[in-house]
């Protein structure tokens, strides 16, 4: 399966975004691992005939992270607590800044509907190289996902308690589409 030629705009009525994020420590138990959801972000995918020249981008707004899911702590979430979480994310580890990905080639990698996509991600003001894998559906649906270290973008991972509860450095990016069916 392919990507539907053409150009398409991606953002929160059509796609989704989450990254999901992971504790430990000595007082991990005391923490949560968290699905949070980019609500405010827009992007473009433009499909060539030819795929060679296909490209794809998108910017995110960091302060629009949501805490969808607090799963494995010892007690549920207030709203403060959320409040706080999306503020720290925003302000202490992303430092207010835009998230961007540009894409440098987009190329089929087999019969199955798997895409490889290479580009540029910044987050909190460092742009690295990054590269990911697309699942395509016949029905338009597209997935996919990718781990992102945060150090390597110069991000020291969140911690509390005097460090014994800490992020781990590795998220989780998943995506999900849903594209006009081929």
């Amino acid at each position: 399966m392919r990507l539907p030629t053409g150009s398409h705009t991606l953002g929160p009525e059509n796609a989704s975004i989450h990254l999901k994020t992971y504790r430990q420590g000595m007082a991990a138990k005391a923490g949560h691992d968290l699905v949070m959801e980019v609500t405010r972000w827009d992007g473009a995918l433009a499909v060539t005939e030819e795929g060679a020249q296909s490209t794809v981008a998108l910017t995110a707004d960091p302060g629009s992270l949501e805490v969808r899911e607090a799963l494995h702590g010892v007690k549920p979430l207030s709203d403060k607590d959320r409040a706080d979480i999306k503020k720290n994310t925003h302000e202490k580890v992303l430092r207010g800044a835009p998230i961007r990905f540009r894409s440098s080639a987009i190329e089929a990698s087999g019969e199955d509907g798997q895409v490889a996509v290479t580009g540029e991600l910044e987050i909190a003001g460092e742009t690295r190289p990054i590269s990911f894998g697309l699942s395509i559906q016949p029905d338009g649906a597209i997935e996919g996902g990718v781990t992102v270290t945060q150090s390597e973008w110069g991000i020291k991972p969140y911690s509390a308690l005097m460090g014994t509860l800490k992020v781990r450095d590795a998220i989780d990016v998943v995506f999900a589409a849903k594209l006009p069916a081929r």
